[in-house]
């Protein structure tokens, strides 16, 4: 399926956003979020002034900034006078106690604290778990639920048996890595590949000049990666399960790349993650990778959005570059951002 060509934002206040210029026209911007469309895992999409239109949403397409309770119906309302109707059994909790949701239409949605505060107003009882309503207890999943299998490497190595070529392969690097490297005229330095698999990205960095380690939990992945690109000298390819990274890689990067890894984790090893990258890199270091942002709760790959995205690095990263990736290939379209960021000390 083809996608439209032009792009809105949602902002993390879930205000439509044109041009860098949040939309102010109330029957506008009700008309981008009224005929929002998501399918699990796919491009987010809408119409702008009745043309279509892939949306690209900072957190959850739909910010409810107030919940109301009438004719025993649950309702949202989000900006530009919406409101949309939803059920308490679509309700989880992330890691930062937001309750997020589906509309009634498949929508995902987000509280704001107000929305949450006035929530929590109208439930007889709640808990770390669970809510009260009307005389009946709903459970409240975590967001993410344990997904412990893709943490071994047989998991993985299967995959590229029985796939031969793996979704996540392009079997080329990643678009935007090959737009940006040139642009960001980075000088030579040591850079760590995490989750490498055929080394196609490692490979680019090492032909730009780099020093270039990259690994890999599969040995499949790291057999081919070795056969494709095992003839560059300053490229080594090292099987391991980057949660037990040797000690002789601490503060040993200059760059660590990401593409593809923080979606296939354990999403509740996100943050474990995030220690790695603090661990490896060197002071004054820096993070570059080509994230997802997308609605998906089971994987691999798992969603994510910008906002979690910030949530995890605010505290030890500072922003180079942080911006959507519209020059995507077709089926990652309205998906990818790309990020370099500085590391603190």
């Amino acid at each position: 399926m083809s996608l439209p060509a032009h792009f809105i934002q949602i902002d993390e206040e879930g205000f439509a956003v044109s041009r860098e210029v949040r939309i102010q026209d109330e029957a506008v911007g009700r008309d981008i979020l009224q005929n929002l469309k998501q399918e699990q895992g796919s491009a987010l999409l809408s119409t702008f002034g009745g043309t279509p239109v892939v949306v690209e949403a900072f957190d959850e397409p739909l910010i409810a900034q107030q919940v109301r309770f009438e004719n025993n119906h649950w309702s949202i309302l989000c900006p530009y006078q919406t409101e949309f109707d939803f059920n308490l059994n679509s309700l989880s909790l992330d890691e930062w106690d937001r309750f997020h949701g589906y509309t009634t239409s498949q929508v995902p949605f987000v509280m704001s604290r107000k929305a949450q505060a006035s929530f929590f107003n109208m439930l007889e009882e709640f808990g770390d778990d669970f809510i009260v309503s009307q005389g009946k207890t709903w459970p409240i999943p975590d967001y993410w639920k344990p997904e412990s299998q893709v943490e071994k490497e047989a998991y993985w190595t299967d995959i590229y048996h029985q796939e031969g070529n793996p979704g996540w392969n392009l079997g080329e690097p990643a678009e935007a890595l090959k737009d940006m490297l040139p642009r960001l005229k980075i000088s030579r330095c040591r850079v760590l590949v995490l989750g490498c698999g055929e080394g196609h990205d490692a490979a680019l960095f090492a032909a730009s000049g780099h020093v270039v380690t990259a690994v890999d939990i599969s040995a499949e992945a790291i057999e081919r990666a070795r056969k494709l690109y095992g003839h560059m000298e300053n490229l080594r390819f090292v099987q391991s399960d980057l949660f037990n990274l040797p000690r002789d890689f601490d503060k040993s990067f200059d760059i660590v790349f990401e593409h593809t890894l923080y979606c296939a984790i354990n999403p509740q090893r996100r943050n474990d993650l995030v220690k790695i990258w603090n661990r490896v890199l060197v002071d004054g270091g820096h993070l570059m990778g080509v994230f997802f942002a997308f609605e998906k709760r089971q994987g691999p790959p798992f969603g994510g959005s910008e906002w979690e995205l910030r949530q995890r690095l605010k505290s030890s990263y500072q922003p180079i570059f942080w911006g959507r990736w519209q020059k995507s290939l077709p089926r990652r379209q309205g998906r990818e951002f790309f990020v370099y960021l500085l590391k603190g000390s």
